[in-house]
């Protein structure tokens, strides 16, 4: 907890992502580049550098994590189909 407050007020508690294209948005959440997995949960490097955090809006957040999880496509004729 300390460490994500520390990176937000580093940030200024804005959406690098969003301020980076001129957006003005309040960071919701601290993000991990490199994911937080088994074989790196113990890891400080992962877990604590500044260098592996980014301040994002929920939006963005949400952006990075679902990006390829549509579980349809609408065709040429506006038909839903299912992957």
């Amino acid at each position: 907890k300390r460490c994500r407050s520390e990176y937000l007020s580093l940030v200024g508690g804005l959406c690098e992502r969003c301020e980076s294209k001129g957006i003005i948005r309040p960071a919701r959440i601290v993000h991990h580049k490199e994911y937080i997995s088994a074989q790196n949960i113990t890891d400080p490097a992962v877990l604590l550098s500044f260098d592996n955090l980014e301040a994002l809006c929920q939006e963005c957040h949400n952006a990075e994590h679902f990006k390829s999880t549509k579980r349809y496509k609408v065709d040429e004729f506006g038909r839903i189909e299912t992957k």
